[in-house]
This record gives structure tokens, C-alpha cells and sequence, in this order.
């Protein structure tokens, strides 16, 4: 029988039953057997985080810096192998993969950092005689739920900041690809974290995550995934009173101009929209374009899109990934069909492809002649799936893109320093991209959107402190 990669409960690898992890390349192969854990394992590492706090939130500071830094030294040394085992599970392709293993490294390595920069203020009271401190405490325990579509990235992006600040963690994983954040826990539980500090848990949503969020004792949540577990999460932390972080859908736009630089706008939208198979929540989905430009972009972006090499995420030659799973493959399918029922043209794409493996492979998909009120310009479809939009000028443009319920990334390419200026002043998104694909952001900036795209403090960065601390401020008469 396989070997099963176990929670870890209170410093220690527990579990029974296993659910056998497929490889979205070739559903043949087994990538590992990860536990799935019960409400009673859940409870128990809550509980396990709960006990821990007190000694590590005041833990001191070199220790922690020591720990998270060779965590990600360890991240680093590994980054082929954990690359691997990314594609393996996730899809995205090689270097895709190993890219970010290397961000979870820098992420690491960067609030190593910040524990060694936690910081306060004194200011003088309007009192005479009296002094003010303003400083930031931990939270508690952290209840962390991560998507399958970063699998190592996000989990860093918000373990490594909770535990900078002296918080303890129960994570859970997506169901989909647990590899991946069972050896970033694994490298942490090596580095010398405290038991009880972290905490994986793996299995439903349903159990797991539900568990989490019906205790008390979880003091905050940080969220990666749908609107609607978003909303189910935000329903019921506020009848806790707890502290809790959304970062949810996107239904991103690009505005290419009439005076774009052509292989700079092609480029930028194909990266944008099909890159890590268009399974990321700031990839571009619509690309809106202004008559001057249109129909020569849209010929160039059409070339482009039919020569991007879908296979196996570890062929060399491989651009695209597979889908990650039967379910993501059939919404896209459903998307392609209402949009071609929905009146616009099927230029590029739209079948699966065959691979000498049996996978979820589809081909990138470009649909012209859309409209923004058609579902396909509406709803995020999370796949290698985009549109565009015919529009008179900038300012229709502008509008246009700003004409949705989602505001996580918006892009412009353009040589107009005008115009340039005011899409970034003007765009209601949380990151403008200017002449770069919306898709990929660095590990030292915030990184959030607007309105139904996010809630809460920004992750990432040293504003990732607003979420996982508190602000106190004392006070202390001299004498």
C-alpha cells in the first residue's frame, strides 16, 4: 500500500484514510496519498495552535528570523524538486512551477526580515507628563485556507507573515493539490517551529474548512478562493467577531490603444490570458481594444494564440498546461458553448487537445466581437479563456473596464503618458499594470483588489501586518 503523507497535529504526523492525488497531465499517475481529516483532527490542531500561542507570540525575535529563514533557504535548495511536484499536481508548466517555489522562498525570506524590523511608535500626549506607544500585537490563532491554483505560493504568502508576527496556524489546503503545502509544513516543522505552531490539516471544505470556521478559537481567517465560500466565510466570522481576509474572484480587463506598441500589446494580453492556463485570478479575460488598432491586433493576438504548445507541464516545449481537473475543464467547455450561444465569434481555440498522456488539455481560446454584458465578459470562468471588446476610444475604453463587480487587476498598454497617467489614477481595480501583463505581481508589494474582488487588509509586504496583528497603544505618566 502507498505511503500517506499525514497531518500534522500538534508537532506531530497523524492520520488514517488517504485520497489519492492525480496528476492533471496524465490522470494515470498517482502523485502521492494525502490524509483526509475528520471535524475531530481539526478541533485537535485548533486547539494544539490555541496552547502554542502564548509561548510563541512572545517568543523572541532571532528565533523566529532563524526559522524562517531556513525555511526558505531549504524552499530554495529544492526548487526543482518542489517545482516538480507543483506541475505534477497542479499543471502549470515547468518553469511555471519552479518560479513559484522561488517566490515562496523570497516570500519566506522576506518576513524573516520583518521580524527583525517590528516596529512601533512614540508620540508625546496632549497630557503634559505623559507618554504614548503605539505597537502591534499578534493575533492568535490563524485560520489559513488556500486555492489550488497557488499551491505553494499562497500558503507562504500567508504563513510566513502569521508567524513573522507570532501567530500560530491551522492550514488547510485545497483538496486538489495538498502536495505542495504539506512540504512547505514539512520544511517549517523541520526548521524548528514549536509544536502546535503550525498545523496542517487536509480534506473537504465542508469538514475541515467548516470546522474552522464554527470555532471560537480561531481568532482570524485568511481566505484565497470562490465569491461564494468567500461570502460563506465573511457570514460566519462575523458571528464570531472574528477578524477575517477575502481575496476572491477577477474578471480582469486589459485596454490595448491605438497607439500601442503591437508586439508589446500581444504579447502582454497572451500572458495575461493564457499563461498558467488562465487559472489565475488576475489573469486578463477581457481585452479591450479601440477601432483604430483593433483588427491588426486582433489578426497578430489570433497568430499567437494558435501557436502556443499545449501539453504535459513537464514537456520542454510545453507553454500551456492542462486544466487542473475534470470540473474546471467541463466550466470552461460550458463557457465556450454560452459564449458562442451569446453571439460572439469563436476565432482561436474552443476544443480539448489530444497529448500522447490522457489529460484535460484545451486549447487557448480567444472569442472576438464580444460585448461586455455578455456572460463571458461578466462571469470568471478561470480558465485559458478571453475576450474581446470593440470600443470607439479611451474613454469608453475606461469605462468599459471599469463596468464590472470585480476589481482585483487592471492593465493598459499604450506609448501615451497621458493616458497612462490617468487609467492609473482612474482604474477601479487594486493593481494597474502599464505595458506588463496583469498577471504576476512581486513578493514585497501589497497585493488585493476592490469591490467584489476582496475584503480586508492587503496580503503581502509589510501591509500584510494589518491583518495579522493588532495596534495597542499605552500609555505611561512619568514619575
Amino acid at each position: 500500500m502507498a505511503e500517506i503523507y499525514k497531518n500534522l497535529i500538534n508537532g506531530e504526523w497523524v492520520g488514517g484514510d488517504g485520497v489519492e492525488n492525480i496528476n492533471p497531465s496524465n490522470i494515470s499517475e498517482v502523485v502521492g496519498v494525502y490524509a483526509r481529516g475528520t471535524v475531530e483532527d481539526t478541533k485537535q490542531a485548533i486547539a494544539a495552535a490555541k496552547a502554542a500561542f502564548p509561548a510563541w507570540s512572545r517568543s523572541g525575535i532571532l528565533e523566529r528570523h532563524a526559522i524562517l529563514s531556513k525555511t526558505a533557504q531549504e524552499i530554495l535548495a529544492r526548487k526543482a524538486e518542489l517545482g516538480e511536484l507543483l506541475s505534477r499536481e497542479e499543471g502549470k508548466t515547468l518553469p511555471e512551477g519552479i518560479g513559484e517555489v522561488t517566490r515562496a522562498a523570497q516570500i519566506f525570506d522576506f518576513f524573516a526580515g520583518e521580524v527583525l524590523r517590528l516596529a512601533g511608535e512614540v508620540l508625546p500626549s496632549v497630557r503634559p507628563g505623559v507618554g504614548v506607544e503605539i505597537t502591534r500585537e499578534p493575533i492568535g490563532v490563524i485560520g489559513i485556507i488556500t486555492p489550488w491554483n497557488f499551491p505553494i505560493a499562497i500558503p507562504a504568502w500567508k504563513m510566513a507573515p502569521a508567524l513573522a508576527y507570532g501567530n500560530t496556524v491551522v492550514i488547510k489546503p485545497a483538496d486538489l493539490v495538498p502536495g505542495s503545502t504539506w512540504a512547505i509544513v514539512d520544511i517549517l516543522h523541520r526548521a524548528g517551529l514549536p509544536h502546535g505552531v503550525v498545523n496542517l490539516v487536509m480534506g473537504k471544505g465542508s469538514v475541515v474548512g467548516q470546522t474552522m470556521l464554527d470555532s471560537k478559537d480561531v481568532n482570524a481567517i485568511s481566505f484565497t478562493g470562490s465569491v461564494g465560500t468567500g461570502k460563506r466565510v465573511a457570514t460566519a466570522s462575523i458571528e464570531v467577531g472574528r477578524k477575517f481576509q477575502l481575496e476572491m474572484g477577477g474578471k480582469n480587463p486589459t485596454v490595448v490603444l491605438d497607439d500601442a506598441d503591437l508586439k508589446v500589446a500581444v504579447e502582454s494580453v497572451a500572458q495575461s490570458a493564457f499563461f498558467s492556463t488562465g487559472q489565475r485570478c488576475t489573469a486578463s479575460s477581457r481585452v479591450i481594444v479601440t477601432e483604430g488598432i483593433h483588427d491588426a491586433f486582433v489578426d497578430a493576438l489570433c497568430e499567437r494564440t494558435k501557436n502556443l504548445r499545449v501539453g504535459d507541464a513537464l514537456a520542454k516545449d510545453t507553454e500551456i498546461g492542462p486544466v487542473v481537473d475534470p470540473g474546471q475543464l467541463k466550466q470552461d467547455m460550458d463557457y465556450i458553448a454560452i459564449g458562442q450561444a451569446e453571439g460572439a465569434t469563436l476565432r482561436v481555440g474552443g476544443n480539448r487537445v489530444n497529448a500522447p498522456t490522457e489529460g484535460y488539455f484545451l486549447q487557448p481560446t480567444l472569442f472576438t466581437e464580444a460585448t461586455n454584458q455578455m456572460r463571458i465578459s461578466r462571469e470568471e470562468i478561470f480558465g485559458p479563456v478571453a475576450s474581446v471588446i470593440r470600443v470607439k476610444n479611451y474613454e469608453e475604453a475606461l469605462a468599459t473596464a471599469n463596468d464590472t463587480e470585480f476589481g482585483l487587476s487592471a492593465g493598459i498598454v499604450t506609448t501615451s503618458l497621458k493616458y497612462a497617467t490617468h487609467f492609473k489614477r482612474n482604474a477601479e481595480a487594486g493593481m494597474v499594470m502599464v505595458n506588463v501583463p496583469t498577471a504576476g505581481v512581486d513578493f514585497h508589494v501589497p497585493f488585493g483588489g476592490r469591490k467584489g474582488s476582496s475584503y480586508g487588509p492587503r496580503e503581502q509586504g509589510k501591509y500584510a501586518a494589518e491583518f495579522f496583528t493588532v495596534v495597542k497603544t499605552a500609555y505611561t505618566a512619568a514619575g
